[in-house]
C-alpha cells in the first residue's frame, strides 16, 4: 500500500527539523508565560475566597458552608486546568528536544538515543561484527523507543529474521508510520520521562502469577470492612468512658491482621512498587495509540489489542498504577497509623487482586503491542530520515540482487555504493584487495542491509531483492582471557558454528573476513581452500574477503560456484587513491609496502 508523502521530496530535512524545533520552543515559552499569569490569578482567587468565607460566616453560616463546597469544586477544576498548562509546556519542550536530536542525527550525531549496549552478545551470529548494538551502532542510529520493553522489541527485530509474511506486514506499517511525523513525535515526547526497566516489568509479570490471599479470604474482607468502625469505637470509648490503657487494646485486632499478613504483603509490594510510574507512562503512550486511525493490517491488529472485549487498555493501566500508588503510601511516615485505623495495605492489595482477576491475561498482550509500536516507529523514523532508502523485495527465488548498496551508518555525501548479484545457495564470492581498500566495510554493508531487510525495515540501497536469509559472520574474533582462549582458537570455534549452521539449516548467508589469520601463511591457505570446498559441497552461500590472492585460482575449479571480485587501490602522485568499488577479478594492487614506508619503516 502506498501513502502520500507529507513533504516535498526536495525539502531539506535539517531545516524542517530546525523549523519544528523553533515552533515548539516558542509554544513552550507562551505556555510558560500563561502558566505564570494564571498562578497569580490562582493566588488572588484563593485569597478572595478566604475573605468571602469570613464575610459570609458573619451573615449566614449556612451560606458560608455552601460557598465553601461550591468554591472547592470549582477551584479544584481550575487547578487541574492550570496544571495542564504546565504539562503542555513540558510536552512542547520535549518536542523541541526531539527535533533538535533528529537534526543532530542527520549530521551523524545520534548520541542522544540509547545505544542498546545491554543487548550485546559475543555468541550472537552477527551482532558484534555488524555493529548492531553499542555506541555508534545501528541500534543507536535507529532507536526512537521510549520504554525498556520498546528497546527490547527493537533489539529482537534486529537480532533474528522474521517470517516473510511478518516482514511484509512490518514494511506496510513502517510506510504508514513514516508519514505520521506529528503522531510519531508526540508518542516520543510522551515517553521522554520514561524510567522503566525490564526487571520491573518482569517483577510485575511474576506478580500476575501469584495466588491471591486477600480477595479470596472472607475473614480478611470482613476485617477490612469493620476495622475503621472498631478503631473509631475504641477512640470514642477511650475519650468518654474507659482508661486509655484499655482503649489501646482495640488496636490489637488490626495489629494481628497486619502482623500475620506482613510477609505476603511485602512480597506483593516488592513485585509491584516500581510499576507505579512505569504503568502511568505506559498508560499515556497507549492512550495516544488508541486515538489514532490506522490503515495497515499490522497497526490495526496491534491497536485492536488495546480495545478488545470492551476494555480500554489505557484506562485499565492507569487504574492499576493508581492502586499501586496507594499501596506505596506504606513508605509514608504515618503508614502505621493508617494501617492500624483501616488496614490500608490489605485494603489496596485486595483491589490489586480484583484488578488482576479481571485483567491479568490482557496486561502482557498490552505490553507486547506497545513495544511493537515503538519498534515500528523507530523503523519508520529511520526511513523518513533517509528518503533515498528503499523497501526490499522479499522473494522465494534463491537469488540476491542489490543495486547501489551502501552502509547505513556512513553519511550519504561520503557513502560509496556497490552492486552485487549472486545465488544464495551453493555460491561464494571471493573479494581480494589491499589494506584499507574497503573489503570489511563492504561485508558489513551486505550484512547490515540483509539484517534490516529481515527486520522489515527499509534498506540503504536503490533496489534489493532477496529471500529470507540468516546472516552469520566471522570478522572480529578476539582473545578470551577468561576462557584462556587465543584469537585463533576463538575464530575456529566461530567457524565451527558457521559450518554447522550451513550443513544443518537453510538460508544461511555467511560473511567472513580474513579467515584463519592467526596462523602461518601455508596453513592459512590450505585451511581456507578446505573451508571453501566444504561450503560449496554443503550448498552454502556468502562472501569471503581475503588477502590470499592464490585463492583466486579456485574460480576455475568450481564451475561458477566461486567468483572473484576485488577492490583496487591505485597510486597517484605517490598518494594512495581508494575508490571502494567492486570490480571483477583478483586484486592486482598492493599498498602495505607503501604504507610502511610512509610510517618511517625503511623497506
Amino acid at each position: 500500500m502506498l501513502f502520500k508523502a507529507l513533504r516535498p521530496p526536495d525539502m531539506n530535512l535539517k531545516q524542517l527539523y530546525l523549523d519544528r524545533a523553533a515552533r515548539f520552543e516558542e509554544e513552550a515559552k507562551n505556555l510558560k508565560a500563561k502558566y505564570i499569569r494564571f498562578s497569580v490569578v490562582r493566588l488572588l482567587l484563593f485569597v478572595a475566597a478566604i475573605g468571602a468565607i469570613i464575610y459570609l460566616f458573619t451573615i449566614s453560616p449556612i451560606a458560608a458552608v455552601v460557598f465553601i463546597v461550591v468554591f472547592l469544586v470549582a477551584f479544584a477544576k481550575f487547578v487541574k486546568w492550570h496544571m495542564n498548562i504546565q504539562t503542555q509546556q513540558q510536552h512542547n519542550n520535549n518536542l523541541n528536544k526531539i527535533n533538535l536530536y533528529e537534526k543532530a542525527a542527520l549530521e551523524n550525531d545520534y548520541s542522544n538515543f540509547a545505544d542498546g549496549k545491554v543487548f550485546q552478545d559475543v555468541a550472537h551470529p552477527y551482532s558484534i561484527d555488524l555493529d548492531i548494538f553499542g555506541p555508534y551502532s545501528f541500534f543507536q542510529y535507529c532507536n526512537r523507543t521510549a520504554t525498556a520493553i520498546g528497546r527490547a522489541c527493537l533489539a529482537k527485530y534486529l537480532s533474528a529474521p522474521a517470517e516473510k509474511s511478518e516482514i511484509l506486514l512490518r514494511q506496510a506499517a513502517t510506510l504508514e508510520l513514516k508519514e505520521k511525523l506529528d503522531w510519531r513525535q508526540n508518542l516520543m515526547a510522551l515517553g521522554m520521562v520514561a524510567e522503566d526497566e525490564i526487571e520491573h516489568v518482569n517483577l510485575l509479570k511474576d506478580w500476575l502469577e501469584d495466588e491471591p490471599f486477600v480477595s479470596n479470604n472472607s475473614l480478611y474482607k470482613i476485617a477490612i470492612l469493620l476495622t475503621p468502625f472498631w478503631v473509631m469505637f475504641g477512640i470514642v470509648a477511650t475519650v468518654l468512658w474507659i482508661p486509655w490503657q484499655l482503649g489501646i487494646l482495640c488496636l490489637l485486632i488490626p495489629g494481628y491482621f497486619l502482623k500475620t499478613t506482613l510477609e505476603k504483603v511485602n512480597e506483593t509490594h516488592l513485585r509491584t512498587t516500581h510499576a507505579e510510574k512505569m504503568l502511568a507512562l505506559y498508560g499515556r503512550l497507549i492512550g495516544h495509540i488508541e486515538k489514532e486511525d490506522f490503515k495497515t493490517e499490522k497497526l490495526r491488529s496491534l491497536q485492536t489489542v488495546f480495545t478488545k472485549d470492551n476494555q480500554v487498555a489505557s484506562a485499565s493501566i492507569n487504574r492499576l498504577s493508581y492502586i499501586i500508588s496507594q499501596l506505596n503510601l506504606r513508605y509514608n511516615a504515618f503508614a502505621i497509623l493508617i494501617n492500624l485505623f483501616m488496614l490500608w495495605d490489605l485494603r489496596w492489595i485486595k483491589r490489586l487482586e480484583i484488578w488482576k482477576a479481571e485483567l491479568k491475561d490482557k496486561l502482557p498482550d498490552w505490553f507486547e503491542s506497545l513495544q511493537e509500536f515503538e519498534a515500528l516507529v523507530s523503523l519508520a523514523t529511520t526511513n523518513y530520515n533517509n528518503p533515498d532508502w528503499t523497501m526490499p523485495i522479499i522473494q522465494d527465488d534463491e537469488k540476491f540482487v542489490g543495486l547501489e548498496l551502501g552502509h547505513p551508518l556512513i553519511m550519504a555525501d561520503t557513502r560509496i555504493c556497490n552492486d552485487l548479484q549472486m545465488p544464495t545457495e551453493g555460491h561464494l564470492k571471493l573479494v581480494t584487495g589491499s589494506n584499507m581498500a574497503g573489503k570489511s566495510t563492504f561485508l558489513r554493508t551486505m550484512g547490515l542491509n540483509i539484517v534490516l531487510a529481515m527486520a522489515g525495515s527499509a534498506v540503504c540501497a536503490k533496489r534489493l531483492e532477496l529471500p529470507i536469509l540468516q546472516v552469520h559472520t566471522s570478522m572480529r574474533t578476539q582473545d578470551a582471557l577468561h576462557e584462556s582462549t587465543s584469537s585463533f582458537y576463538a575464530e575456529l570455534k566461530r567457524l565451527k558454528t558457521i559450518i554447522e549452521a550451513v550443513e544443518s539449516e537453510q538460508n544461511i548467508y555467511f560473511l567472513l573476513d580474513e579467515i584463519l589469520k592467526g596462523t602461518n601463511s601455508n596453513d592459512r591457505h590450505t585451511g581456507s581452500k578446505a573451508l571453501i570446498k566444504q561450503f560449496i559441497e554443503s550448498r552454502g552461500a556468502g562472501i569471503i574477503a581475503t588477502h590470499d590472492l592464490e585463492l583466486g585460482q579456485l574460480e576455475a575449479q568450481y564451475g561458477g560456484a566461486v567468483e572473484n571480485l576485488c577492490m583496487e587501490v591505485r597510486v597517484k602522485h605517490d598518494e594512495l587513491v581508494f575508490n571502494y568499488k567492486l570490480e571483477k577479478g583478483v586484486s592486482q594492487s598492493f599498498n602495505a609496502t607503501h604504507l610502511m614506508r610512509n610510517m618511517g619503516i625503511k623497506v
